[in-house]
């Protein structure tokens, strides 16, 4: 197992995958040193950052730390403010890192790139990216400054953009059909027959370790899932399952939840539910031999333990 430098292990995906590896610094902020043993103190991750003394005998860069999207549809920072986090301290951390002779930096990006939603096939790595919000766009040029730096430095970059991550405690729109399901023994997914893919939080925390130590991953981007397409209706369907719950699924017309999302201001978020977003994985199975590890239905079980 190659040592790594990991941003953004206090996160979601991040406390998962400290939970496969050993041998790790946590980049962490401040005086917090609660993470792991083994820590590097900056106070921000931009352009400016001085990485100094933080690759001593460091492999491998997994960087997960970044501006999130944000959470209330109609507020979102401009494209300068996600760049400054997501495009230069991501370029940024990787220049320093190659300089200092580390070998390979893996970097979460977003599903975003490719585009919001798919229509007749699912998102390929031969099709254009089409980022369409700031989060997306900024995640976008960073790849494009790694792939410049691979280019310049010889720095093994490895670029993952995963599907909706979801498990016990994930944020967002996870978090919110969780309480959902948990709280409602009716659901109006009944006539959803949309087709999206997911990727659960424990199998990218797996396909990252992977990524760290495969001699094949190096220059590729994988965009990330369980192989598993299914609708909403199927998807809220597998928590209620996981969290030993029962659902009915009323049969309510999608263009009639859609006119809600649009009169309440939540159309872009009935449109993540609703509509259809997969991905062609299969180049992760060719490059790496890799399967997630889980299925849906076993991922879901873990919801049961999630802390309260």
């Amino acid at each position: 197992m190659s040592k790594c430098l990991i941003t953004g292990g206090s996160g979601f995906i991040g406390k998962h995958f400290l939970k496969n590896i050993d041998g790790y610094v946590c980049v962490v902020r401040g005086s917090d040193k609660k993470l792991c043993s083994d820590t590097f103190t900056v106070h921000s991750i931009n352009g400016d950052t001085d990485w100094s003394g933080a690759f001593d005998g460091i492999d491998v860069v997994v960087h997960l730390a970044g501006r999130a999207h944000s959470k209330n549809e109609g507020e979102s920072e401009s494209l300068e403010e996600y760049r400054e986090v997501n495009t230069h301290g991501t370029t940024n951390l990787a220049r320093q890192a190659a300089k200092a002779g580390v070998k390979r930096f893996i970097f979460v990006s977003s599903i975003g790139v490719n585009g919001p939603s798919t229509t007749n096939e699912p998102f390929n790595l031969g099709m254009k990216a089409e980022p369409q919000n700031p989060y997306a766009r900024s995640k976008y040029e960073a790849e494009l400054g790694l792939k410049k730096i691979a280019d310049e430095t010889g720095l093994e970059v490895i670029i993952v953009r995963p599907t909706l991550v979801y498990g016990p405690n994930a944020p967002g729109n996870f978090e919110m059909l969780t309480r959902l399901v948990s709280k409602l023994p009716i659901l109006p997914f009944g006539f959803a027959n949309n087709r999206r893919d997911f990727i659960a939080v424990q199998n990218l925390a797996d396909l990252l370790v992977t990524c760290a130590n495969h001699p094949n991953a190096a220059g590729h981007i994988f965009l990330a899932s369980d192989n598993e397409t299914v609708s909403i209706k199927e998807f809220t369907n597998a928590i209620a399952k996981g969290l030993g719950k029962k659902v009915f699924q009323l049969p309510i017309p999608v263009s009639i939840m859609r006119l809600v999302g649009k009169i309440t201001g939540k159309s872009a978020m009935l449109e993540q539910l609703f509509g259809n977003l997969e991905v062609d994985s299969s180049n992760i199975q060719q490059v790496l031999g890799w399967t997630p590890p889980l299925t849906m239905e076993q991922a879901m079980a873990s919801l049961k333990n999630a802390d309260k």
